[in-house]
């Protein structure tokens, strides 16, 4: 799977189990009608059961020059959940889940149904709300490391 190039997102959730985040690459688009998305994450992790009493998620994809960010979430740095949250500028959309103001795109849900397969659970999120910032390149994660995906030029449109 290294060989397979994905985004890098954080994905959050706060309610009353708490606040909490990880970083996944493990985010797809399910259907268009209605907008839904799924999340994979580890059945072992403590914050499954944190995520699945929440009810709510936001997908926040994250921008070049983000990976400090992501390492934070991944649990790679040592810092603790709280602190997590301290080091960038947070908001909330329609959920109340922490939606990162500098990310790329932001896709605030709720989750609509939640499917076990063998390590993780499958956390399926109709989308409420949606925020994006075009101008900024992504983060991918690619044989083990991050890159930089510029953004795309626009093409003009020629007439004929």
């Amino acid at each position: 799977m290294a060989q397979f190039g994905a985004a890098v997102s954080v994905v959050t959730t706060e309610g009353t189990a708490g606040r909490c985040g990880f970083t996944c690459t493990a985010v797809c688009s399910v259907t268009d009608d209605p907008p839904t998305i799924l999340v994979c994450l580890n059945r072992s992790s403590l914050m499954n059961p944190v995520f699945k009493s929440n009810g709510v998620f936001c997908v926040n994809v994250l921008g070049a020059g983000q990976e400090d960010l992501s390492a934070a979430f991944a649990g790679q740095t040592g810092v603790n959940m709280a602190e997590r949250f301290v080091r960038d500028r947070w908001d909330t959309m329609v959920t109340g889940a922490p939606a990162l103001r500098d990310a790329v795109g932001s896709l605030d849900c709720t989750i609509s149904d939640i499917n076990e397969c063998g390590t993780h659970t499958i956390l399926f999120g109709s989308v409420a709300s949606v925020r994006v910032d075009a101008s900024r390149d992504s983060l991918v994660y690619f044989n083990r490391q991050y890159h930089a995906l510029p953004v795309a030029p626009v093409r003009s449109e020629q007439v004929s």
